[in-house]
This record gives structure tokens, C-alpha cells and sequence, in this order.
């Protein structure tokens, strides 16, 4: 009994002195700790050109319960290393305590920076009654080549070359490659890519990272964005083979003609390859991988069907008796493969500052029916833009085709459709990869037998932003609309703009960002996306609208709506893809849309960076005035005022 007590006396001193030591630590711990930390609103962005990006976090109460909770300072280190950050070493910037409540836009004030490297950063905050808060947990950014002179390689591609009397694209989807050998397995490699057209980046057989349909869509007038991968992983000792997938797309798209570009697609791309995964401004690479002359190409099974045109989207055709065996490792037999060609187009090349394209929502199918004439009608329950995986069986040479439809009564709506050729061995399985459909239903014909439902795979694709809210309440209507608002602007964002419609032009439009950014802005972190937008618009500036087929030699730059370049203030109604009808309104974004970012962020530098833009737009528009008040100009597409042809009519 009296152990029992002895225990039971022990038990309560003990308790009694956690909790004394707990109260003891609470009293000493911050309030706030800071996390979800951004740099230029992106997490642990690659390869940025930004030399000086700001800096974002959030807070967490550690207690919340309690009221009164804030931010009174901040202190940001930024180290070269990530373990001079776990010292507590911030070699390339210590902003020391900085009284202020600021979490966002927090501009970078260190060291210049250093092409090709990593950078990592935490924070620390004082709350209400100046605690110092633990450090967030480490985030990093890497840099990308900073100056023109940084790259040394050439603009590659082959000598395919677009011709636009076919009714589908002559060009095969290249592939281009390089051999190479190192002595070691490497500590740090990036490849910095940039491409006219899709890509896909592999290193000796395995894809890089789960980007699609990348780079974001940029006008190729003036500029090719380059996306960083890390590819340090997939090199080993020994020999190794990089291999670039280019898909033709935007790359024979009308409004991006220019006379020192081919219309077909090109890449640039760079590699420095380190035996040491830290380098600093004195490290050299062991091997410097460069697209040049010496890279090999060929010719692949995948080819664009229409011509990237509206109402001509098209889709994709797979040829498997067109296969190559191992055309991606390092086994693969060269001997057939050609030179690849330079070319030296006058682009401005810049990072892609944005979350890339992504595939989301797998969705299935919910019925298929085989009709009287032999084909089968497949149900994906959704309308939906994106991806789409159909396995086929036949015999040799036969041609599966794909009629996508967003009407149930349609076979087919906008020409979005794509086929599979069966190989050898009498299977396969289509799957796109520099296209997208969009619909909910799928004709299938060409099969001989009744596919399955597990035969069938659909993903929507969209750009990889992050949900800022949801919302949910007890009315099952008001939850449907939400929903579905949500679906249609998520499906209508490929590619790091706001596109009209996914399925027949993929225009830019002002007006249909004017009707989406905030909702856009309030429901998603979106201020990346809407950034690059106006990056777009900055670009398109001077150059009038247009409404016709820029392949026409005798239209095209030629007369009012042909995409006559001005030099003035002058802007398209769509941007970066110029083509397209409106009105004052749809350049009116230019001014509206910074305003919203600036709101919603409090980001002045969006405004600073666009402002020449919009006084050039308001130039614009006085010159186009009677009695201060707007008169038509421009060609018959050029006027809407209120909406698609809704515009003041003369009277009688």
C-alpha cells in the first residue's frame, strides 16, 4: 500500500512538472510559425531569370485558440548550400530582424546571383510580444541562365518543313538525340530547354519529370520560354544518351510566321554536368551538353492530324509499324538516324515562370454502345479538354480512328480527332502526348470487337496552379454550380493562359479573362499564371489583330485585320495567339487584370511592368476619338463594344 502511494506521489510530481515545463516553453515559443513559403508565387521554382525574386510565406498559430496573433519582424536567410542553411549561415543574404508585418512580395536584397545554381532559404518571424518563432522549414530556388551570353547552344530541328495545302500535318513529330560519356556518376545536372512546339526530355530511357504539353503557350515572334529539369538522377558513369521529343503544335501555328524561323519545331537546349552537387562561381563542369549539328534525329511513329488552326485542332495519329526500338537508351542502333539541322531564329529567350501543364481527374468511362454500322459509342460522363488512352486490337495496318464530341447527337464537334495504326503485333494503345480533345463522348471506329471499360482512360489537362478555397453549403444546387464554374474555368486554363474554347480556336481573349480572372483568382492561386499572361500581352503589343489565314502571302500583313505590325500602342484581342475578333474592351484587360493581381496581392511590380503598356493603350485609343468618345476602328471583327456583335448600330 505504501509503495503504491510512493508511486502515485511520484506520478503527480512528475505531471505537475511537465506541465510547468510545457507552460515554461509555451511562454517562450512564438505565437505564429511561418511556412508555405513561395518564391515569385511559385514552391521551389527551377531554372528562374528573376535577379531579384520576392519572397512569400504564411503563418500558423501555435495556439489556436488564442486571439491577437501577428508578425512584427522577420528575418530571411539565404544560403549557397543547404547545409550552411542547417548553420544558420546565410552567405548570399541575412536581412537581419526587419521590423514589419510583411509576409508577401518580400524583395530579395543579397548577393548577385550565379547562373545554373541553388539557392536554398528559410525565415524566422517575432509575433505580438517579439518571440522569436523556429525557422520554416528550407525551400529552395535554382536560377537559370541569366544572361543571353550564358547559352552556347544552336536552335535545332530538321528539314520537314510544314506545308499548309495538306488537309493534316506533313511533319513527324522528331526525335532528337546525343551520346555521351562521363567518367562519373555526376552530383548536379540541369538542362535548360526551351522549344518552339512541345517537348518531352529523356535520359537514357526514362522521361524527365511529369510535365505535358510543355513549354506554356509564348509568342513565337518574339519568345521561346525555357523550362529547367533535373537529369542529374538518370546519368551514371559510362555512356549515356539525352533525347528530345518534339511535338509540332504551336510551331506552325499562322500568327507566329516570321521569316527567320522555320515552320516546324525547333529546340534549344543546355546541359553543364558536375561531378559535385554544391558548385560555386570558380566550378567547372565536366561536360557541357549543347544542341548543335552533331545531334542525330529521326523521324517518329506520332504525327499532328489538322494543321493547328481553328476548327482544324485536330488531335494525334500513331503509326506502330513506324516504331523504333529503343530510340531513347543507349542502345539504340544510329546508323539510320540524320544530322540534325540549325537554325537561327530571333528569339528572346526567357524562363517560364508558371506551374507547367499537368494531367488531373482520371476519368472513366460509364458506358460504351456498339451501333448497326460497326462502330462503338463511348460515355466518359463529363465533358472534359485533355488526355485520352484507348487500347486497340487488329490486324496489321488497320486504322483505328477517334471522333471526339462534346454532343451527344455529334459524332464528332470541331474536327477533334485522332487514330491509331496497329503494328505487327496486332495491339496497341493510343495515348496522346502533344495534343488534346475535347468532349465527352468518343466514336470509336475501325475495331472489329467491342472494347472494354477498362480499355478506356480520359484526363482533364490544365496548368498545375493550386486551390486557394472550397466551398461547400446545404443547398445541393448552389454546390453543383460551384463545381461546375470550377470544372469550366479548370478545363479552359492549359497551357498558362485562359483560352475561349479548348476545342475549336484556343484563343487567348481578353474579354474571357475579364469574365474569369477574379473567379480565377479567388478560388486558385493563380498570381504565376495571370503574370505570365501579361508578360503575353506586353509581347503581342503593336501588332493589330487579325482574322484570316496568315499562310495567304497576299493577306497576311497586308490590309486592316491581317496582323499588320503598327509599332504603336495598338493590341490583338487575344493574347499570346493575336487571332481573334473583339473590341476596346478586350485590351481593356491590360489595365483591369494588374489592378486585380495588385488587389489580391499586393503586387506593385506587376504594375510597374505593365504600365508603359497600358499608357500605350490609352494612347492608342485617343487617337481614336471624336468628342471624346471611342469611334469604330479597326476591320468588321475589330468592334464589339458589349459582347460578340453586339455594337452601336447607325441609325436608318
Amino acid at each position: 500500500m505504501r509503495r503504491t502511494k510512493n508511486i502515485f506521489i511520484a506520478l503527480l510530481f512528475l505531471c505537475l512538472s511537465g506541465t510547468a515545463f510545457a507552460a515554461k516553453i509555451t511562454d517562450v515559443t512564438s505565437s505564429v510559425v511561418p511556412g508555405n513559403t513561395r518564391c515569385e508565387y511559385l514552391i521551389n521554382p527551377k531554372g528562374l531569370d528573376e535577379l531579384q525574386p520576392r519572397l512569400s510565406w504564411t503563418l500558423t498559430a501555435t495556439d489556436t485558440a488564442a486571439f491577437g496573433q501577428k508578425q512584427t519582424a522577420y528575418r530571411i536567410l539565404v544560403a549557397s548550400t543547404e547545409g550552411g542553411l542547417k548553420l544558420n549561415k546565410g552567405d548570399i543574404w541575412d536581412s537581419g530582424w526587419v521590423s514589419s508585418s510583411q509576409m508577401q512580395q518580400i524583395t530579395y536584397k543579397g548577393r548577385p546571383f550565379v547562373s545554373d545554381k541553388n539557392y536554398f532559404w528559410k525565415v524566422s518571424v517575432k509575433d505580438e510580444k517579439g518571440k522569436i518563432s523556429p525557422w520554416s522549414k528550407a525551400a529552395q530556388w535554382t536560377t537559370g541562365l541569366l544572361k543571353p551570353t550564358d547559352w552556347k547552344a544552336k536552335w535545332i530541328g530538321t528539314d520537314q518543313i510544314f506545308d499548309p495545302a495538306q488537309q493534316d500535318c506533313n511533319i513527324s513529330d522528331p526525335w532528337l538525340r546525343k551520346t555521351f560519356t562521363l567518367k562519373t556518376k555526376p552530383g548536379k545536372a540541369n538542362i535548360f530547354v526551351a522549344s518552339v512546339g512541345f517537348h518531352e526530355i529523356y535520359v537514357n530511357g526514362k522521361k524527365i519529370g511529369n510535365d505535358v504539353m510543355a513549354p506554356s503557350v509564348t509568342d513565337h515572334m518574339k519568345r521561346a520560354r525555357y523550362v529547367a529539369y533535373d537529369i542529374a538522377p538518370e546519368l551514371k558513369a559510362g555512356k549515356n544518351v539525352i533525347t528530345i521529343w518534339l511535338g509540332t503544335s504551336w510551331s506552325i501555328f499562322g500568327p507566329y510566321i516570321v521569316k527567320d524561323r522555320p515552320n516546324t519545331p525547333i529546340v534549344i537546349a543546355q546541359a553543364a554536368i558536375y561531378a559535385n552537387k554544391n558548385t560555386t562561381p570558380l566550378s567547372k563542369p565536366e561536360l557541357v551538353i549543347s544542341t548543335d549539328e552533331s545531334w542525330k534525329t529521326h523521324k517518329s511513329p506520332n504525327k499532328l492530324l489538322g494543321v493547328w488552326d481553328s476548327n482544324r485542332m485536330g488531335g494525334e495519329i500513331w503509326d506502330a509499324n513506324k516504331e523504333v526500338a529503343n530510340w531513347n537508351t543507349t542502345a539504340c542502333d544510329e546508323t539510320t538516324w540524320d544530322k540534325a539541322i540549325t537554325y537561327q531564329p530571333k528569339l528572346v529567350l526567357s524562363a517560364q515562370k508558371i506551374e507547367p501543364n499537368r494531367v488531373f481527374d482520371e476519368i472513366k468511362p460509364i458506358g460504351i454502345v456498339e451501333r448497326n454500322d460497326g462502330t462503338y459509342r463511348v460515355d466518359m460522363g463529363v465533358n472534359f479538354a485533355g488526355w485520352t488512352e484507348i487500347k486497340v486490337k487488329g490486324k496489321q495496318g488497320d486504322t483505328v480512328k477517334f471522333l471526339f464530341s462534346e454532343r451527344e447527337q455529334s459524332d464528332i464537334t470541331f474536327s477533334n480527332h485522332s487514330a491509331f495504326v496497329i503494328g505487327k503485333t496486332g495491339q496497341g494503345t493510343f495515348h496522346n502526348r502533344f495534343n488534346y480533345s475535347s468532349g465527352r463522348w468518343v466514336t470509336i471506329k475501325g475495331l472489329k470487337s467491342k472494347p472494354s471499360l477498362n480499355d478506356i482512360r480520359g484526363w482533364m489537362v490544365r496548368t498545375n496552379y493550386k486551390e486557394a478555397t472550397t466551398f461547400e453549403c446545404s443547398d445541393p444546387l448552389q454546390n453543383w454550380t460551384y463545381n461546375t464554374i470550377k470544372w469550366t474555368f479548370q478545363n479552359l486554363s492549359i497551357g498558362g493562359y485562359i483560352v475561349d474554347c479548348p476545342q475549336r480556336e484556343r484563343l487567348g481573349y481578353g474579354g474571357d479573362a475579364h469574365a474569369t480572372c477574379e473567379t480565377g483568382m479567388f478560388n486558385y492561386h493563380m498570381a504565376a499564371f495571370y503574370t505570365k499572361w501579361m508578360e503575353d500581352w506586353r509581347d503581342v503589343q503593336g501588332t493589330e489583330s487579325l482574322v484570316g489565314n496568315m499562310y495567304d502571302e497576299n493577306f497576311a500583313r497586308k490590309s486592316i485585320m491581317s496582323g499588320r505590325i503598327m509599332n504603336n500602342g495598338v493590341l490583338p484581342h487575344t493574347a499570346p495567339t493575336y487571332m481573334g475578333g473583339g473590341g476596346p474592351a478586350w485590351g481593356g484587360i491590360v489595365v483591369s487584370l494588374p489592378w486585380f493581381i495588385y488587389q489580391h496581392e499586393g503586387d506593385k511590380r506587376v504594375l510597374d511592368k505593365n504600365f508603359e503598356m497600358i499608357k500605350g493603350w490609352l494612347s492608342f485609343l485617343d487617337l481614336n476619338t471624336k468628342d471624346d468618345m471611342l469611334v469604330r476602328f479597326g476591320g468588321s471583327w475589330d468592334f464589339w463594344v458589349i459582347g460578340y456583335g453586339l455594337e452601336p448600330q447607325p441609325k436608318g
